[in-house]
């Protein structure tokens, strides 16, 4: 039978026979060759990294609170752990603070702002200092929706909007820029009631104007509802009936301030026109930017959806409600494709209502 199956055939038995594996299984992965190119797990790009929120304020404000808490719970949730600190750039209601997010910071995600929510305004009517785009920030997300109303000392003569619109002589309110909750809300009040202010600029924040009215330098201020409840020195002005409340920006009364009329109720009552009314509606939707994020244009689109996620998952946190909520810091939290969205749709307005803005706040 040997002779028969050759040379070659004889061999292969003799192979078989001392080596009894199967020729025709793959050959184990230890056994072959390496080929190819190696893959190394890359590190994230935010480890060791140190990620900066640029406030337009000055410490002690509602923008410098959200984004000192925001800063001690987002890199949880942001890929290598990074350091995140705030630093303060007041100046011209935030437009300093934007102007530097826009144009010098670099655009690799190390970088992000909290700007005043009604920054597009300052756009919108032109003015020269304003050298940014909103439209083009890249927005991360807003941690509520903003409301305003407007306080005076309870010693002044006026105890209703009704008396600052017979007023010979208007109140002095003060305002850190153009773009201020105070002057904005002032400026509605005069186009649609009637009521006349003499609006002091250049405060460099809301802190140091509630200081300048205890003084008495200035006796009003337009403040966003949430800052007002939620800090000194109100809870002790509250205590002392330091204050009144003559009016709120919402359409239906918030708890908080039962004794104030709503803008909407008090241009029923004076008739206000249909036009000046659009004008309202147009500089309130700035309400719905709250006090948002947002990051350099061109910030790689990966970036933006790492810091996005992180900004929604940190608001999530049970322990950042938890202190949100000791700290009286109102939450109602949108996401940034919702702001992205927005700041183009509010320029997307008629010509006629954009040229009345532009007039009303164009000074």
């Amino acid at each position: 039978m040997f002779f028969k199956m050759g040379f070659k055939g004889l061999m292969v038995l003799v192979l078989l026979t001392l080596y009894p594996f199967n020729l025709f299984e793959p050959e184990p992965q230890s056994r072959r060759p390496l080929t190819g190119t190696f893959v190394f797990a890359q590190e994230p790009f935010y480890k060791g990294k140190t990620i900066r929120i640029i406030v337009g304020f000055t410490p002690g404000g509602f923008y410098d609170r959200w984004a000192r808490l925001l800063a001690r719970y987002m890199p949880k949730y942001i890929p290598g752990n990074p350091e995140m600190i705030v630093q303060n750039m007041p100046g011209a209601s935030s437009v300093i603070a934007a102007n530097y997010v826009y144009n010098v910071a670099k655009p690799d995600g190390l970088t992000v702002g909290m700007p005043i929510n009604s920054l597009y305004l300052d756009q919108l009517v032109g003015r020269k200092e304003a050298q940014f785009d909103v439209r083009k920030f890249e927005w991360i997300g807003t941690q509520e929706k903003y409301s305003t109303m407007l306080y005076m000392r309870s010693d002044a003569p006026y105890k209703t909007i009704a008396d600052v619109i017979k007023a010979k002589e208007p109140p002095k309110c003060g305002s850190t820029g153009t773009a201020s909750t105070s002057y904005i809300l002032l400026k509605i009040l005069e186009e649609t009631l009637g009521a006349k202010f003499n609006i002091v600029l250049g405060y460099p924040g809301g802190s140091e104007i509630d200081v300048a009215v205890e003084r008495g330098e200035v006796i009003c201020r337009g403040q966003d509802v949430a800052s007002h409840f939620g800090r000194e020195p109100f809870d002790t002005w509250h205590k002392k009936s330091f204050d009144r409340h003559l009016v709120q920006d919402l359409r239906k009364r918030e708890p908080r301030l039962p004794e104030a009329p709503t803008l909407w109720e008090l241009m029923d009552e004076y008739k206000t026109p249909e036009a000046a009314r659009r004008v309202a509606e147009v500089i309130l939707t700035s309400n719905e930017f709250g006090r948002a994020m947002m990051a350099t244009p061109g910030t790689p689109a990966d970036r933006v959806k790492i810091l996005r996620e992180a900004y929604a998952k940190a608001l999530r946190d049970p322990e950042l409600i938890a202190d949100a909520k000791k700290g009286r810091m109102d939450m109602e939290p949108f996401p940034g494709e919702y702001l992205q969205k927005l700041a183009k749709e509010v320029f997307d307005q008629p010509p006629a209502v954009i040229e009345r803005v532009k007039k009303l706040l164009g000074n």
